[in-house]
């Protein structure tokens, strides 16, 4: 009875005090100011054999100073507490309250709200709750104010200040300041260990990431702690990438973490005589994000390939989405938009997204190329392309529109006098890591990469409203269309060429711009299938060895159909690295290597990073090209399910999308589908007209029929495929 009491009155409590706090407040910034400021914490973290390794970039900072204010018509009083990283006044309707304010009373009425915040150190930021008065990103905030004051004192009536909504991670606890965040971690054991030397080598079964933890450190003198994503390189003491070392001067036995996270399978620590260890443990860092993609076939390997693929995804989902937790660790944006394709197929994460956009591209003025590097810079384009189109997220567009205007005008300004680009001093042209690949004169592949582009600055300005700029863009990508196909296709190759030098096309045929054709869809349907035949299915076209760009190549031949055939390229590509004891992608995969030379790169003996999140691409191929889902109207408010064995003899999964999941299962005889979001369109090829309960068979062509889904129903079809 006295458990009982205790509980009814907890019950009564929690009802008495929830509506006080129904809405629910976060700690919110300058838009992007949080970004930037984590991603410089991220990346600045990053050694090479105990030596700090900056980025190559332009670093922004946030703003010291930034205003806050909100507009709210009260229906009573109303008490409200501040919370506040760095100095601050507030302010109701214009009128200053004295000192630093932890708790005010707004009075009944309508009333405007103004913090004002200046934070050199860390990035200004509020957190405002009342009933009813919550600080969230419907707030606006501006860094600077454009006021004057007249000689009587009064404040002007118009300013051109410019107002933006705040941005915000959903950092609910008021107590824990923004520039505390930190990944959560878990604790994880070591299943090996063996004596080596003056220490041991322990083995944590997988590619993995976190903080070592020494347990019961005592005596006088150092410890060397090296790290290994191989044994091989963490009995490298001489080679490793990565390593600590600690000077010990502890008479009673101690717990120690380090203060870096890092990436390893492997740990060799070592110490000097009169230095004693118990044993080492580890700190499982991760990202808290959902997994909710999922498949499954009647292809084991290919399970496997998925699962692993989903596992260095994860890895390398962090505040960010990073290239590699080993080396780099840093937001590079052709790593990311990668990273962002495979998340609508795996978490659907979309604040990750966003906040990578936002860090990538900092602040203007615009001086270089997003990481130096031309074709980075327009992948960070499609990326917002692409962003909208998977999640219908209108106001993100609109909020980072300005962004991408500044950055195409840096762009536009460097078009050489044919109006295309190529090299200029301070750029990287990148395309691939690959022996002998040209990145002079004017390269199609960069230009193909513009157009796409300057076709996203047309979709954006009109959901920003600005029609003038729809139409200078629209035309600018069809100029630029037009010279792609002038210039560079060659009529006897049947393919475009790679590049044009002192105003010639080279005979040279390389992958990168026709698979790339392919997939924008610029290529008639004529030109697609030469291309198929003469560049991707022609093997004295120079192959491609890294995942990042198999990763294109891949998703063109299913684009084109052959899913058979990029069964097999998976399970002999990635399904290769796994016969070698991969437990993690990795950033290049050459099978006629040998032995040690897998994870050599960058002239270093363990150079190759062996958990690179471009090395993930699995997730996004089977759950877009076999699966078949893929949205055709922003936000999958309408979609299509295509679904394509390619060889299998069953397969299952779900797609995410931002209100549901959608579910297929798909063998020889029957397919079953169900969707928590929108309007769908089953394509399935079929020999006879297939048979399904409660739903109409359009047959759109021969042997090619349709069936409409709609939300909260399941479909069961029987097909003769």
């Amino acid at each position: 009875m006295k458990n009982l009491k205790k509980i009814i009155l907890a019950t009564i409590f929690t009802c008495l005090i929830a509506p006080v706090f129904a809405q629910k407040a976060s700690w919110i910034w300058y838009p992007g100011d949080f970004d930037i400021y984590m991603s410089n914490v991220m990346q600045n973290r990053r050694t090479e054999r105990g030596s700090f390794f900056p980025v190559f970039w332009k670093m922004d900072s946030h703003y010291v100073l930034v205003d806050f204010h909100k507009e709210f018509n009260l229906a009573q009083a109303e008490e409200v507490k501040l919370f506040v990283e760095g100095t601050y006044n507030v302010k109701i309707d214009g009128q200053a309250i004295s000192g630093f304010p932890t708790s005010i009373q707004i009075p009944a009425g309508k009333h405007k709200l103004s913090l004002k915040v200046y934070n050199q150190a860390h990035v200004p930021a509020i957190f405002v709750q009342g009933k009813t008065v919550v600080s969230d990103e419907s707030w606006l905030t501006t860094f600077e104010d454009k006021e004057w004051i007249d000689a009587s004192g009064k404040t002007s009536d118009k300013s051109g200040t410019t107002f933006v909504s705040a941005g915000s991670w959903n950092l609910t606890d008021p107590m824990i300041l923004p520039s505390q965040f930190k990944l959560p971690v878990v604790a994880h054991s070591a299943i090996k260990t063996e004596k080596v030397n003056n220490g041991f080598v322990v083995d944590f079964g997988k590619e993995t990431f976190g903080f070592i933890k020494v347990h019961g450190l005592k005596g006088k003198g150092r410890l060397s702690i090296y790290y290994g994503e191989s044994k091989e390189e963490a009995l490298s003491i001489n080679k490793c990438e990565t390593l600590d070392n600690l000077d010990i001067d502890l008479v009673q036995k101690k717990d120690s973490v380090m203060p870096l996270s890092k990436a390893f399978r492997y740990v060799n620590y070592q110490s000097e005589s009169g230095v004693s260890v118990d044993s080492i443990s580890m700190l499982y860092e991760y990202a808290p994000v959902t997994e909710r993609g999922s498949f499954k076939s009647s292809d084991a390997e290919l399970n496997k390939i998925y699962e692993v693929a989903k596992y260095t995804f994860h890895l390398n989902t962090r505040e960010f989405f990073i290239d590699g937790i080993k080396r780099d660790r840093w937001v590079w944006s052709g790593d990311a938009y990668q990273s962002y394709l495979m998340n609508y197929y795996s978490f659907f994460d979309a604040p990750t997204v966003k906040r990578t956009l936002l860090a990538q591209r900092g602040k203007d003025p615009v001086t270089a190329h997003i990481n130096t590097i031309m074709d980075y810079s327009f992948y960070w384009f499609l990326g917002i392309y692409d962003y909208y189109k998977f999640t219908g997220d209108q106001k993100f567009v609109q909020d980072i529109y300005p962004r991408m205007q500044s950055l195409m005008t840096y762009i536009d300004g460097r078009k050489n006098k044919n109006g295309l680009l190529e090299w200029m001093p301070g750029d990287w042209i990148f395309i691939d890591w690959a022996d002998k690949l040209s990145k002079d004169g004017e390269v199609s592949f960069e230009q193909l990469l513009y157009a796409r582009s300057l076709e996203t600055m047309v979709l954006c300005a009109k959901l920003a409203n600005d029609v003038e700029s729809a139409a200078k863009y629209d035309k600018q990508a069809k100029e630029i269309k037009s010279k792609i196909f002038e210039r560079y296709w060659n009529q006897d190759k049947s393919a475009l060429v790679h590049s044009r030098i002192n105003d010639q096309p080279t005979d040279n045929v390389t992958r990168y711009a026709n698979m790339f054709g392919i997939f924008f869809d610029y290529f008639t349907p004529e030109q697609k299938l030469a291309v198929k035949k003469n560049v991707l299915l022609n093997d004295n076209i120079a192959k491609i060895t890294t995942p990042y760009m198999r990763f294109y190549e891949l998703e063109a031949l299913c684009a084109m159909g052959e899913q058979p055939y990029v069964l097999k390229e998976m399970k002999n590509y990635w399904g290769g690295m796994l016969k070698l004891g991969a437990t993690s992608f990795w950033e290049e995969y050459n099978p006629d290597k040998k032995g040690t030379e897998h994870l050599e790169m960058y002239g270093r003996p363990f150079g190759k990073s062996l958990c690179h999140a471009w090395g993930a691409s699995p997730i996004y191929l089977l759950g877009k090209y076999y699966l078949g889902v893929q949205p055709e109207t922003p936000g999958y408010e309408t979609y299509t399910i295509e679904p394509n064995l390619g060889g299998l003899e069953w397969m299952e999964g779900k797609v995410p999308t931002a209100n549901g999941d959608i579910s297929v299962y798909c063998s020889q005889k029957e397919i079953k589908v169900s969707s928590a979001t929108g309007t769908g369109k089953l394509r399935i090829k079929s020999k006879s007209k297939p048979v399904v309960k409660g739903a109409e068979v359009k047959e759109v062509s021969k042997e090619l029929y349709e069936i409409k889904i709609e939300k909260g129903k399941e479909y069961k079809v029987k097909y003769s495929g």
